[in-house]
């Protein structure tokens, strides 16, 4: 593909367009039907409940498993790939299926034990808007995924494997001839980066509007896979709740709407992103859970002082039922989150991607919670700390380092990643992007940092700090100085047991090791270099990047 194919239309969009689809509007044989009827309406197939959008949109969902069977856009059919339907997980299975009209509404429910979810068109749009309830663990349900027909949108993005069956991790982490890397787990992007994913070609767009994930896991900055291509088709997914590196527990209840869109080719309508679509047609339809907007609240924050302004700063809301975020102005730190389910939260203030603060704010339906400037304590944030040096900094992420940005896309085996091994030298200008953002026990531990220090510094002891964002099999440092002192074998915090390094994701938990340097570990010479050595220690893991391993967020020697 061109790269002026990929470029999204909006930033916070996947567009993956491919000339090989450019005529798909025009194919016969098998995917060829009937054009879309001009009424608003349903009709009952006996296997399928059939609804016409009365626009330019006719979907099929199955009257004894809920599927999602068939998917018709301007007479071309876009549902479905080896056999398999578009469904809640791989497919609930015996469900009761029902369907009503209430004007321009026509809702169906599916019923599988105690989960419930829903199908809804509108009289004129090309969109079904999709709902779930999950009550509990009895089924799975973390995702809903629209399987697509292959060739209507080819791509070799870093999310597909098109182009490859070279397996390399698992059964889902694929390597070219040229060394790049594919999975369906390298979408790059977090939760707060985007409204929409899907593709565009042949001047039609297929498109999956994120719900806004109140009950879903992770907080804003939680990465999970998004989409995939392969040679078989398509998938587009909205995750219900994710285990793979997951740092919270499942949250159960409602969530939606998110929506299934058909456009031009352009991007959907951002009356349909979440914090903007509102839904009051919906308000009486019984659906399980549903709690329209006048049951829910605002919080409202009039500033944040004592932030870092070269960083962005999120603030976000949390409880055992719900989580919520939103961005704080640039320019003074005000915020306002809004559509928040009545609760007692904990409200979190994050620099970049780093707790900085938090409180307890509560919220009533109908009512804004108003926060009078909220302070940050210097002491909350690390960065302030007066250090001899630096690597990196205190963001919660392992920004600037070497193969950082490169990691949430691709595999660490991948040939567009520089080495991973080499020492760094301090005063040289260049160390955090000479300093590997993922150290790994049989990789690349025992790196070596070379720094000098004054007499006055080398006669005081110094604490060291080393902040993570993961870790893997419990991967974690313990340092050497001079060859003169090693520290202890520090205990690994709780991180997720999943994998996390090799599938596009630094985000776990953020923890910081300190360790205690005494005096007499430093050289006296202050014309030689001291010598700190990291090594990754753990009894788990196993070889090469599945080795216990964890990402560095920064790296400092404080006065």
């Amino acid at each position: 593909m061109s790269g002026s194919a990929n470029r999204p239309v909006r930033r916070r969009a996947f567009v993956l367009g491919s000339a090989a689809a450019a005529g798909s509007a025009a194919l016969s044989g098998p995917l060829a039907t009937a054009a879309s009827a001009a009424a608003f309406g349903y009709t009952d197939d006996g296997s399928n409940y059939v609804v016409d959008t009365g626009a330019n949109l006719v979907f099929k969902v199955s009257k004894t498993n809920g599927d999602l069977t068939s998917l018709v856009y301007r007479g071309v059919e876009y549902q479905g790939y080896g056999g398999m339907n578009s469904h809640i997980e791989s497919g609930l299975g015996s469900s009761t299926v029902s369907v009503k009209q209430s004007g321009s509404t026509i809702l169906i429910s599916v019923a599988h034990g105690t989960l419930k979810h829903y199908y809804a068109a509108r009289s004129g749009e090309n969109n079904i808007y999709l709902w779930t309830n999950k009550a509990d663990t009895s089924v799975s349900a973390t995702r809903y995924i629209v399987r697509v027909r292959k060739g209507l949108f080819l791509n070799d993005e870093p999310d597909s494997y098109t182009y490859t069956n070279s397996t390399i991790e698992a059964s889902d982490v694929f390597a070219k001839s040229d060394g790049q890397t594919r999975s369906k787990h390298f979408s790059k992007r977090r939760v707060t980066d985007y409204d929409y994913i899907g593709w565009a070609a042949g001047g039609v767009g297929l498109w999956i509007v994120r719900s806004n994930h109140e009950k879903a896991s992770g907080g804003p900055f939680y990465r999970s896979l998004l989409r995939h291509q392969s040679a078989d088709g398509g998938g587009l997914y909205e995750i219900l709740y994710y285990g793979q590196n997951q740092t919270e527990e499942q949250r159960f209840g409602l969530q939606g709407p998110y929506v299934i869109a058909f456009t031009d080719g352009g991007a959907p309508s951002s009356s349909l992103f979440p914090g903007t679509l509102t839904t009051p047609w919906a308000d009486s339809l019984g659906i399980s859970g549903y709690v329209g907007a006048s049951g829910r609240g605002r919080v409202a924050g009039v500033g944040i002082t004592g932030r870092n302004t070269a960083y962005p700063y999120t603030v976000g809301l949390a409880n055992s039922a719900a989580q919520y975020w939103g961005s704080a102005r640039a320019s003074d730190g005000y915020y306002s989150i809004g559509g928040v389910l009545p609760g007692t939260y904990t409200l979190t203030v994050y620099k970049s991607e780093l707790a900085v603060y938090s409180t307890q704010v509560t919220v009533s339906a109908g009512a804004t919670t108003t926060l009078n400037s909220t302070t940050i304590p210097s002491s909350n944030d690390p960065g302030n700390a007066n250090a001899i040096w630096r690597i990196g900094d205190w963001t919660g992420t392992p920004s600037g380092f070497k193969n950082a940005d490169l990691m949430t896309y691709a595999h660490p085996s991948d040939s567009r990643a520089a080495a991973w091994t080499g020492n760094v030298v301090i005063g040289g200008g260049s160390e955090t992007s000479a300093f590997p953002c993922y150290l790994w026990k049989d990789v690349n531990s025992g790196l070596l940092v070379y720094f000098k220090l004054t007499a006055a510094q080398a006669a005081a002891a110094h604490t060291l700090r080393i902040g993570v964002t993961t870790a893997y099999a419990n991967g974690r440092p313990q340092v050497t100085v001079n060859d003169a002192w090693t520290s202890a074998i520090p205990s690994p915090p709780t991180q997720p047991s999943t994998r996390s390094l090799t599938n596009g994701s630094y985000r776990g938990n953020n923890h910081t090791f300190t360790y205690s340097v005494p005096a007499s570990a430093w050289l006296t010479d202050t014309g030689q270099y001291n010598v700190l050595k990291i090594n990754v220690v753990s009894g788990s893991g196993t070889t090469g990047f599945l080795s216990a391993g964890t990402a560095v967020d920064a790296i400092d020697l404080l006065a």
